[in-house]
C-alpha cells in the first residue's frame, strides 16, 4: 500500500480509518524501511479486532451512553499510540452528532435534497424554510450531547501531550454532526491553553455546506485559521458528491491556498474509483497553487 503511493511520487502519505489491525505490521516495516513518511492518522487507526471496515464513527464521543464514551476514550488513546509509532503528527478525529430518537429534522433535509439534487440551493427559499427549521433544532439538541464531547477529549488530552500527537478536529458534512460549524471557536477556547488541538479542515464537505447556504467557506476559513493543523483536499461535482478529482468539480483552490502554511499537512482524500492519471493530476494541480 505505502509502497504504491510512494512509487506515485508521493513522499507522506495520511493512514485512514479504513486501515485493518492485520495491516498495521506491515505498516510500521514499511515506516522503518523508510518507503513513504505519515503526515497523520485518522481516528480510528487501526481498526478496533474484528472490524474489518472503514468505521469512524464506530464509537462516539458524544454518545449519551457511558460505556460507549468510553470505547471512544480507549480507542481513540490505541490511535494516538500507533500515530506516535509510524512517526505522524496529527490525529484526524470525528466529534460524533446530534441524536434524534423520534422525529429528527433531517428526514425533511434528506428528502429535498433527494429530490433537487443538482438545483442551486443557495438562492431557494423553500430549501431556506427547511434549512433554517433544522438547523434551529439541531442547535436547541446540541446541549444535551456537547458537554460529553468536551469531557471525552479532556480525557485523552495528556495521552495526546505524552506522545506528542495533536488532535484534529475536522469540520463534517452532514447538518447534524459535531461540532456544529459555528461552534469550532467556542471548542477551542474550552480547552486548556496549549492543549495539542487543532483545527482539521475538509474542503469538500466545507464546499457542500457553501452550496446548500449553510456556511461561507472562505469566511469559515478565516474565523478558523489559528487553529489550523490540515487539509483534506478534494472537489465536490454540481449534484454535491464529493472526493472527486481536484478540478472535477466546482471548488476554486487557488482561494483556499492563501490560508495554506507550510507546517500544515495537505492530504488528498479521493475516492478510491478515481484513475491513477487523475491522482497524479491532482496532485500536481494543488502543487501549481502553493505559494510560491
Amino acid at each position: 500500500m505505502l509502497q504504491e503511493m510512494a512509487g506515485l511520487g508521493f513522499s507522506h502519505v495520511e493512514l485512514s480509518h479504513g486501515v485493518r489491525l492485520t495491516l498495521a505490521p506491515g505498516v510500521l516495516r514499511a515506516v522503518e524501511a523508510g518507503v513513504a513518511r505519515i503526515s497523520s492518522c485518522h481516528n480510528f487507526c487501526p481498526l478496533p479486532p474484528g472490524v474489518v471496515h472503514a468505521a469512524p464513527n464506530l464509537f462516539e464521543p458524544s454518545a449519551v451512553g457511558h460505556r460507549e464514551r468510553l470505547q471512544w476514550v480507549r480507542q481513540t488513546k490505541r490511535s494516538v499510540d500507533f500515530a506516535a509509532q509510524v512517526g505522524a503528527r496529527v490525529l484526524v478525529c470525528h466529534l460524533g452528532h446530534v441524536d434524534f430518537f423520534w422525529f429528527s429534522p433531517l428526514s425533511k433535509v434528506r428528502r429535498y435534497l433527494r429530490d433537487h439534487p443538482r438545483a442551486r440551493l443557495v438562492d431557494d427559499p423553500a430549501w431556506a424554510v427547511v434549512r433554517e427549521r433544522a438547523l434551529v433544532r439541531l442547535r436547541a439538541r446540541r446541549a444535551r450531547h456537547w458537554p460529553h464531547v468536551l469531557d471525552c477529549i479532556r480525557e485523552v488530552l495528556g495521552y495526546a501531550v505524552e506522545k506528542g500527537i495533536t488532535l484534529g478536529f475536522e469540520n463534517r458534512e452532514a447538518l447534524d454532526e459535531l461540532p456544529l460549524d459555528e461552534d469550532f471557536a467556542e471548542l477551542f477556547a474550552s480547552l486548556p491553553t496549549g492543549a495539542p488541538v487543532g483545527y482539521w479542515h475538509d474542503a469538500g464537505h466545507a464546499a457542500i455546506k457553501e452550496s446548500l447556504g449553510i456556511l461561507d467557506h472562505e469566511a469559515h476559513l478565516a474565523r478558523n485559521a489559528e487553529h489550523l493543523v490540515g487539509w483534506h483536499l478534494h472537489d465536490v461535482d454540481a449534484e454535491r458528491r464529493d472526493h472527486r478529482p481536484i478540478g472535477a468539480g466546482l471548488t476554486d483552490f487557488r482561494k483556499l491556498s492563501r490560508f495554506w502554511k507550510p507546517e500544515h499537512a495537505l492530504v488528498l482524500e479521493l475516492s478510491p474509483g478515481v484513475p491513477v492519471e487523475s491522482v497524479i493530476a491532482s496532485r500536481e494541480r494543488i502543487a501549481a497553487c502553493l505559494p510560491v
